[in-house]
This record gives C-alpha cells, structure tokens and sequence, in this order.
C-alpha cells in the first residue's frame, strides 16, 4: 500500500465515479442439465403357472390400474373353485340341520362345534381356490403405459415370470445432479421450472434430495416431479432444470465494476468513510447479461464504478456519485 498524505488537495485527487450499495434477498437460480424419468416403472408378473391364452396388450398400450393384461390357462383351477363351493353349501346344510337339533334339545350343543368348524374350514378352501383362479389373471399393477411385453401367445410361464413392464408418466420426473457445495440450498417442496430439449417448458416442485453422493460423481440426486397429464413428456429425454436455491443477501452490481485484489480476489474497490480506496471479496448470486449480483456488500456501500482499476487499496480519492443511465 502506499502512504498517501492526509492534507492532500481533493482538487489533486483521483476521482471514481462511486454508486451505493443496495442490498436485497435475492433468490438463486441454479440451471443444471439433466433428463427425464418415469416416476413409477414396475413389472407385471404371473403368479401361478400355465400358458398364455390372452395377451391384451403390447407396447404403448394405456393402461388403469387393475386392466387385464394377460390371461393364463386354467389348469382345473375353476374346476377346483366349483368344488370347494360345493362342499361349502353341503357343511352349510349340515350345520343348519345340527343347530336346529341344538336348540330344539334333540343334540348336545357341544357336537354344534364341530360342524361349525367344518363349514369354516370349507370356507377358507374355498378362499384358497378362488385366489388361486385369479392367479391365472395378470392385472395391471399401476396406470400408465405399457413399456415392453416381453412374452408371445401361446407360451408357459412359471410364478415370477415378467409378462408386461409398465412406466406411469404422470408425474414425470426431470432428474438432476447437483454438487456438495450446492445441496444445502436444495428443499423438498420448492419450485423448479424445466425447459425440455423440445423447447416446451414446465413447472414442478422438488420431490426428492437425496442424502446419499454418488459414488462416482460425488454428486446428489435431485428429482423434480412435473405434471403430465397427456403424457406428452417422454422418458429419458434432456432436460434443463432450474432449482430455485434459498435466497441471500445480495448487491447488483455493473459486470465492469468487478475487479481483482494483488492477491487474485475477485471483488469490488469502494471507498470508505475517510475517502480512501478499500477492497471487498464477494461472491457470485446470480449471473445476468449486463448486471451481476454478488454478496460480501454491506449495504449503502460506495462501490467505485468507474476508476477502478486505476486506484490501490488506502489511496484517497475524490468519489463522484455515478450519473444513473
């Protein structure tokens, strides 16, 4: 620093053109690249053995939640239904027939147990074969879209065998990396705008950080959901996605006001109340064409604007308010 004599003339100073500070929250915006993905994708599957008697649908088939997908071949299944209700209805008349002995006094109401019993253990077989007739019946599991169907007419499944994989696309979802340093500022629940790789736009609201880093990236997954109700959005397309981070304190300042120290901080030189040359590091807010906005600034500080870069940090200067354009 040089050491600038008090009783210098302002009439010999340098002048800089200097604009106070204004300080107001400013909400970050954080543009991060991205793609799309089904919210929900899920297999239906057989859940009994047999063939395929009926395949209903194929690939980009829309389907609700509980649509027949495939039907499998019966294999004496409702056949086994029909008698367990059959003997169902006889344990029913023989209960009926005792428990009018029973309350007539005609039969110990002791013996009534037993065929009570009976009846409930033909009523839970009876449960047993019709679950495992509809197990012959391979349902949509969720509403959306048919994905693949990986089977053909005709052929023997066993339990656990995929017949059809389904993406629900409503929501959709537009997925994102994001940096250590950055998560913090990154909440359930707050808004976030994503522009598709078509050009369309949307709005969404963060659904869920995750609090786990990848271990290749280091990075945290971030899931924006999106409504989509057409189901328009596709999956696995670019996306850019906009996080809205929580706001700061910060300062708009002139891209040509920024400036570096001796040291290689980037920041503002002001002047302090004595009239002389200060440095202040900031950091960067938000990035815009003409302006930035920066923190480090207190508010109602004389930030030099023009002179900058001819000045040193404790030199007096004659400050000149900015002329505002």
């Amino acid at each position: 620093q040089g050491d600038w004599s008090s009783d210098v003339c302002s009439s010999d100073l340098f002048k800089v053109s200097v604009q106070e500070a204004i300080v107001e929250q400013r909400s970050r915006k954080l543009a991060l690249s991205g793609r799309t993905e089904a919210d929900v994708r899920t297999t239906a599957v057989a859940r009994t053995s047999g063939t395929l008697t009926a395949v209903n649908v194929r690939r980009g088939s829309v389907v609700a939640v509980g649509d027949v997908i495939a039907v499998l071949s019966d294999e004496a299944r409702e056949s086994n239904v029909q008698q367990a209700q059959a003997r169902v209805e006889q344990r029913m008349k023989e209960y009926d027939a005792k428990r009018l002995l029973a309350e007539s006094g005609n039969t110990a109401k002791l013996s009534l147990a037993q065929f009570e019993a009976d009846l409930k253990g033909a009523q839970a077989q009876l449960a047993q074969a019709e679950a495992e007739r509809d197990r012959g019946v391979v349902l949509a599991p969720v509403a959306g879209i048919v994905n693949d169907v990986p089977v053909t007419l005709g052929q023997s499944l066993q339990p656990g065998a995929p017949v059809a994989e389904v993406m629900s696309l409503d929501p959709m979802l537009a997925v994102v990396e994001i940096s250590e340093r950055r998560l913090s500022g990154v909440k359930v629940g707050e808004k976030a705008d994503v522009r598709l790789v078509n050009g369309e736009e949307v709005s969404g609201t963060v659904k869920f950080v995750s609090n786990r880093a990848s271990p290749q990236t280091r990075t945290y997954r971030v899931d924006v959901s999106i409504p989509n109700p057409k189901n328009t959005i596709v999956d696995g397309v670019t996306a850019e996605v906009s996080l809205y981070l929580a706001p700061v304190a910060a300062t708009k300042v002139a891209r040509s006001a920024l400036t570096f120290s001796a040291e290689g901080r980037l920041g503002v030189r002001a002047v302090d109340a004595t009239g002389k040359v200060t440095f202040i590091p900031v950091g960067l807010v938000e990035d815009q064409t003409e302006y930035l906005y920066v923190s480090g600034i207190s508010d109602g500080t004389r930030i030099i604007v023009q002179g900058q870069d001819f000045v040193k940090e404790g030199q007096p200067v004659d400050a000149v308010p900015a002329k505002i354009s």
